[in-house]
Parts: structure tokens; C-alpha cells; sequence
């Protein structure tokens, strides 16, 4: 984390720590006012807490050409990513995917993609639906380090974040709060309920706020139907596919749908918001990883679409080079983001008491 872009945060955060008209808007101004001089874990968790729904920004006026020149969403997006790429771990795969973030989302799926087609190819399989194309076997020994490493990588991330900023053992009601304002997105309201300014500086909207949702909830929604494939699976000894009607198919439809829903309306919002809030080096690897999203849900949908056709012979090697890819960037894009924020939360919670 370069001292000039801590420095110009610290700057700017002790100047609204002074005005504090912008207070009522989300939990970083209330955060803002415990501290009277802001060490750089405190800095770090303050950007972690912030949302960017850039209500303070169109709110101040001290923004340029004023001379203090307050931006505070670009300094803290830039802390962000600053902090992702200092704890991540392994720390080189951060910064391979923040400078070519484009390049390695489109070269990854390529390549996972055409490894899948390759195995499929050279492996035809007896058993029913997708798995004729690629054995379950197979799915399980490509897919199974694929989840795990990343999950290994984040964990290590989060803790190296949480011991940062002095996290202290945690109890049920920190866990409360926390998810109890990640289920609500509370912290897109604007502070009044309105939403935020994010794609539209003279009128607040929840337009963000609900793509964020739909994208939650639709990503969950098909982890739920792995999760339930799974047990179907080892525990009932009933493999895939399955019915339309049957509980993976359901949750994991319908998950498909919000999530593509969810990401393309994120995607519609960039092209939409302004740029002098935005850390302009952070927008590839989010057009990236969003739209790698989409695109993990868009073949998904595809797919179950294409059941018993022959385009299930190009488009399963496509949805599992996307899945496999989201994966493996998982520690190191925007995804990562959510993790942090919700440690964010717990340590707000801590602090407040």
C-alpha cells in the first residue's frame, strides 16, 4: 500500500472528520468521528466499510476545483484494491490479474474451455446428461482443488486483513449485524432509504442496490443447487440430471436467472456512472470480473436450455471454462471485495460496542 495514496486518504478523511456533514449517509462518517487520528489499519478499514454509493461525493462541497479536492470514493477504491493486493495470497496472482485483468479473464476461459473439450473428447462416458460429455469422476477431480484452493487463498486473505486491523475475537451479535445488513444491502440506501447517486448524480436510486441483490442472492441461490446436487448424489444415491421441478433444478434456474439479471444491470450501471469518483485502474478488473460472472451465468442458462441437443457438445466445455476460471480468479478479482466487506462489518460491529 503506497504511502502517498494512505496519505491522501488520511488527508481527506480528517477534513470530513471536520465538516461531518456527510454523518447520516452510511457507517464510514459514523466510524470517522470515533478516531481523532487514523493509523493505516484504520484507514484500511474505513475503505473496506465503504460501499461507494458516492452520495458524500455529489454531497460535498469541497470537491474540485476546491483546493482541498475531497474525493473520498476514489481514494478509498483505490485503498481497496490496494489492501486485496497486499494481503492476498499467493500475492503475485493479485498482481498479475489487477494489470491484465481483461487479458487473463478471456485467456482463462479459453483455455479451461478448451481442455474441457479436449477430456470430453477423448473420454465419452456412459452415463446420462452432461455427464455423457464429461464424467462426474472427471467433474469432481478438475472441480473439487478448483473450489478449494480458492477457498484456502481467501481464508488467508481474510485473516491477514482481520489481524490488520486489530479484529478481536468475534460474537454472535457482530455475526448479526453483519449479515443482518448484507441481506439488506443497507448500506446502498443512502442513509435515508432512497438508494444512492451511484449512476445518476442529481437524483438518488435503489437501482444498485438491487442488481447487488439479484446477483447475491441468484450466487447463492446456485451454490444451494450444487449443494443439494451433491447430497442427491452421495447421500440418496440419486445422480443427475435431474427434473425441472426437483430442488436443485429450481434453486439453481432460478438462481441462474437473478445472477444474470443481477450482473448485466451492474454492468448497465458502469457504463451509466461518472468517472470522477472511480478509480479509473480498478475499472478493468471489475468490467472483468462482472462480466465473468455473466458470463458463468448466461451458459449456464444456455445449457439447461440446450438439454439433449447437439450444441451441448460446445456449450458445456463453455459454461465449465467460465465456472473453472471464476474459480481460480476468485482470491484475486472484485469478488474478493464481498468478503472484505463483511469483515468490514464485523470489525464496525466490534467497535461500536
Amino acid at each position: 500500500m503506497s504511502n502517498e495514496i494512505v496519505d491522501n486518504a488520511r488527508r481527506q478523511i480528517e477534513i470530513c472528520n471536520a465538516c461531518r456533514y456527510c454523518e447520516g449517509y452510511c457507517s464510514v462518517f459514523p466510524a470517522i468521528t470515533r478516531h481523532k487520528t487514523f493509523s493505516i489499519a484504520d484507514i484500511s478499514q474505513l475503505a473496506n466499510l465503504c460501499h461507494n454509493c458516492r452520495g458524500c461525493y455529489y454531497a460535498c462541497q469541497f470537491t474540485e476545483p476546491h483546493e482541498y479536492a475531497i474525493n473520498l470514493p476514489r481514494a478509498f477504491a483505490q485503498l481497496r484494491k490496494s489492501s486485496w493486493q497486499q494481503h492476498a495470497w499467493p500475492g503475485f496472482m493479485a498482481a498479475l490479474f489487477a494489470r491484465n485483468a481483461i487479458v487473463v479473464c478471456v485467456v482463462l476461459v479459453l483455455a479451461t474451455a478448451f481442455l474441457f473439450a479436449l477430456i470430453s473428447n477423448a473420454a465419452a462416458s456412459s452415463e446420462a446428461g452432461f455427464y455423457a460429455y464429461l464424467s462426474h469422476t472427471a467433474m469432481v477431480a478438475l472441480f473439487l482443488p478448483a473450489f478449494v484452493l480458492p477457498c484456502i487463498s481467501v481464508a488467508i486473505s481474510i485473516k491477514r486483513y482481520w489481524h490488520h486491523v486489530g479484529g478481536a475475537p468475534v460474537k454472535a451479535r457482530h455475526l448479526h449485524a453483519a449479515f443482518s445488513s448484507v441481506a439488506k444491502m443497507k448500506e446502498l440506501d443512502g442513509g435515508h432509504g432512497e438508494g444512492c447517486n451511484f449512476e445518476d448524480t442529481d437524483r438518488f436510486s435503489n437501482s444498485r442496490r438491487w442488481f447487488h441483490q439479484a446477483t447475491m442472492y441468484g450466487f447463492l441461490a446456485c451454490f444451494v443447487a450444487t449443494s443439494l446436487g451433491t447430497v442427491y448424489h452421495y447421500v440418496l444415491n440419486d445422480p443427475a440430471p435431474y427434473p425441472l421441478f426437483s430442488l436443485p433444478k429450481l434453486f439453481g434456474v432460478a438462481g441462474g436467472i437473478a445472477l444474470c439479471i443481477g450482473t448485466a444491470g451492474l454492468l448497465w450501471l458502469k457504463t451509466k456512472s461518472d468517472d470522477k469518483p472511480a478509480d479509473q485502474q480498478s475499472m478493468a478488473g471489475e468490467y472483468a470480473f462482472t462480466g465473468l460472472l455473466f458470463a458463468v451465468s448466461a451458459t449456464g442458462l444456455l445449457l439447461y436450455a440446450a438439454t439433449d441437443s447437439a450444441a451441448v457438445s460446445w456449450l458445456l466445455p463453455l459454461h465449465l471454462g467460465t465456472v473453472l476460471a471464476f474459480f481460480l480468479l476468485l482470491p484475486y478479482s472484485k469478488m474478493v471485495h464481498g468478503f472484505y466487506r463483511l469483515a468490514a462489518l464485523v470489525r464496525d460491529a466490534q467497535l461500536r460496542g
